[in-house]
């Protein structure tokens, strides 16, 4: 069983990295890296010898629910995936973009604690736990966030902290009415008692956990803490946090919590429209008026979070899909966006669209890549965002939900008008840019092709036989909320 390895690799990894890097930092980006590329290796291995199944790793041999679970079922390798591929990514990139900052070991340590947390928070199958590696995990965010050492970044990581700290409080005392109510932390076990609870409790502490992941998620009206947070924190930081944090600790959790803990109530789902809905147009709107580049696109991070909250209140098998592949899309081509940014600010010393130009000649390769990921975010085929958004526009429509299907229409336009922007004062300005204060090296220009490649390649996910295989177990896992509770324990 390889299950733990997820955790024990970049936990080591970061033990390591702080127990004999020096001034120097070439054995923490050494380890870092070997440590990624394993990660990244083994989750794909196991998202192929998986075949739908969910297996279940008994900590110290204490069989539930006296002990603790670690739980691999499609949508944790599913995820793995995601959080292993944009984590090495960001870390090939962070070998520049970081020594043009500060040649320090910390980082990196930082990072594989980052990595440890989210991992711990997909594959564990128990609620006590999936808090302690939230809070692994965002005290690790916090610190990255700033990493820089302005005052900016300092004032983002202290607002980034104290709605952190809130929204934790928040899911600490679900946690305990649960518990208080069930006598069990193991979410499996709790999900075979929740018919039995009195339907009040469920609807309080339904709405406690919303509160506090939805503000890890940064939902509206639960986002104050991320545009500062997103656009202050290092560029390879801010595709993470948008890329894979807000979607582990937030969407991930609340997809275990309210579909295989607590059936999918139809309130919970239909809430999960409304918040969705006004994330998708306030969000787009407010990145539209933007001219700090990385502002812009945090604040199209929870315009594209909406979308998954729709596709996910919708329901159906079909709105599932759509939800899970956005979930796919959006980390993938939100991640290059946000190299991009940082190649640019790192070339050109600013984020102000309006101090920017024509970037083609100098920055070929970050410019060609913009452009891809601008038409993946903005929906426009045959990139990944496209297909995602069709799949959620079509289910809403079949859902007889056609308001909400114009809505996430009217979204899509927004993002595109906001990425158009970008694109005109950004990189194709009436200003040509002929010099630049740092080259961009191999690493950085590696990282954005490879997502950019992925942003066209990841629509084959949805290609016969291999959507069976990659997405339809995700889908059956959450279409059928009490498969979980019978799989994991044996029944």
């Amino acid at each position: 069983m390889i299950l733990p390895y997820f955790i024990a690799i970049p936990l080591l990894s970061a033990f390591l990295i702080s127990l004999i890097a020096g001034k120097k930092d070439y054995w923490a980006i050494l380890l870092s890296t070997v440590a990624g590329a394993s990660l990244l290796i083994l989750s794909i291995y196991s998202m192929i010898v998986q075949n739908g199944e969910t297996l279940v790793y008994e900590m110290g041999f204490w069989k539930v629910p006296i002990g603790i679970v670690l739980v691999q079922d499609a949508l944790t390798c599913l995820m793995l995936v995601l959080v292993s591929l944009i984590s090495f990514t960001s870390l090939l990139y962070s070998v520049q973009y970081i020594q043009h900052m500060d040649r320090n070991w910390k980082y990196y340590a930082l990072f594989m604690l980052l990595v440890t947390g989210m991992n711990g928070v997909i594959i564990t199958g128990d609620l006590f736990n999936l808090f302690v590696f939230m809070e692994i995990a965002l005290l690790s965010a916090f610190a990255l966030v700033a990493y820089g050492g302005k005052a900016e970044e300092y004032e983002a990581a202290f607002k980034y902290a104290v709605m952190g700290a809130l929204s934790s409080i928040l899911v600490l005392v679900g946690i305990a009415i649960l518990y208080s109510a069930t006598s069990t932390l193991t979410m499996a076990k709790i999900a075979e008692k929740v018919p039995s609870l009195d339907p009040k409790l469920l609807f309080w502490v339904g709405g406690i956990f919303l509160a506090g992941l939805g503000l890890k998620a940064a939902i509206m009206p639960f986002h104050a803490w991320l545009p500062d947070a997103h656009s202050s924190a290092p560029a390879p930081i801010s595709a993470m946090l948008s890329g894979v944090l807000i979607k582990v600790l937030g969407i991930y959790a609340m997809i275990r919590l309210y579909f295989n803990v607590f059936g999918a109530p139809e309130l919970y789902m239909n809430i999960f429209l409304v918040l969705g809905a006004i994330s998708i147009i306030l969000g787009g709107l407010l990145s539209v008026v933007q001219w700090d580049m990385k502002r812009l696109l945090a604040y199209s991070s929870v315009s594209q979070i909406g979308y998954i909250l729709v596709g996910l209140g919708i329901g159906t098998e079909l709105g599932i899909l759509g939800a899970i592949f956005h979930l796919f899309s959006h980390a993938i081509f939100k991640s290059l966006l946000f190299y991009n940014a940082g190649a640019v600010e790192m070339a050109l010393g600013t984020r102000d669209l309006r101090k920017m130009g024509f970037l083609g000649k100098v920055m070929p390769v970050t410019s060609a890549t913009s452009l891809v990921g601008g038409l993946a975010i903005s929906g426009i085929p045959p990139f990944n965002g496209f297909i995602s958004k069709l799949i959620i526009i079509i289910a809403l429509i079949k859902a007889d939900a056609p308001v909400y299907a114009i809505l996430a229409i009217i979204g899509s336009i927004l993002t595109l008008g906001a990425i158009m922007k970008m694109q005109r004062y950004g990189f194709r300005g009436e200003t040509e840019i002929t010099k630049i204060t740092e080259k961009i090296g191999w690493r950085m220009q590696s990282a954005m092709i490879l997502l950019a490649v992925l942003c066209l390649l990841s629509g084959l996910l949805l290609l016969p036989g291999i959507r069976e295989a990659a997405l339809d177990p995700v889908v059956a896992v959450l279409a059928d909320p009490g498969q979980y509770m019978q799989l994991v324990l044996g029944r």
